[in-house]
């Protein structure tokens, strides 16, 4: 019979790749997508015992990644923060936007538009096109996960994209992608 230890190996460890790549978009700097990697990857050991099994992995692991991450920042949000002078690019009008602090706390970090848009759309969508687009689970797979029906997540797909193209059309004319009609 198989270790705890063994058996979380097994299940876990084979989708390490995974975990890093959705880590590394959250962050956009390799050194946190590690920590955030490491640290999730504890918090699945030590919660292993309340993974259902036959259930996807993956699908628990990506959960576990985005608490984890969504954690630190409310801890770091509630402390001084420290930046160095010249780093961030934040204007006024784009300050306004955000009355979220967690948006204005991911704002700050990456400066990423993308980032910026993807948690400005609301969550079942954001964990739709995350799960989809990020980690290339099925329709099912994702209903599975989500607990709700095929359509909804199709649904939820659509509208989500449809989201992320209204909010990122003006990023785009910036940069020369789209002209203005």
């Amino acid at each position: 019979m198989e270790s705890l230890r063994e058996q979380f190996e097994y299940l876990a460890l084979q989708y390490m790749d995974s975990i890093y790549k959705a880590a590394l978009s959250m962050t956009g700097n390799e050194t946190e997508a590690e920590d955030l990697m490491q640290d999730t990857y504890l918090r699945a050991y030590r919660f292993f015992g309340k993974f259902e099994k036959g259930t996807c992995m993956k699908a628990w692991l990506l959960k576990i990644l985005k608490n984890t991450f969504i954690n630190k920042f409310n801890k770091q949000s509630k402390e001084p923060e420290i930046m160095e002078l010249g780093r961030f690019k934040l204007s006024e009008d784009k300050l306004a936007v955000y009355g979220n602090p967690e948006d204005d706390i991911i704002y700050r970090l990456f400066g990423n538009e993308l980032m910026q848009a993807i948690y400005t759309i609301p969550e079942d969508f954001r964990d739709v096109v995350l799960l989809s687009d990020l980690e290339g689970f099925s329709y099912k797979e994702i209903s599975n996960k989500l607990n709700c029906p095929i359509g909804t997540v199709m649904s939820r797909l659509y509208r989500g994209r449809k989201l992320l193209r209204s909010i990122l059309r003006e990023y785009a004319k910036e940069l020369g992608y789209v002209y203005s009609t």
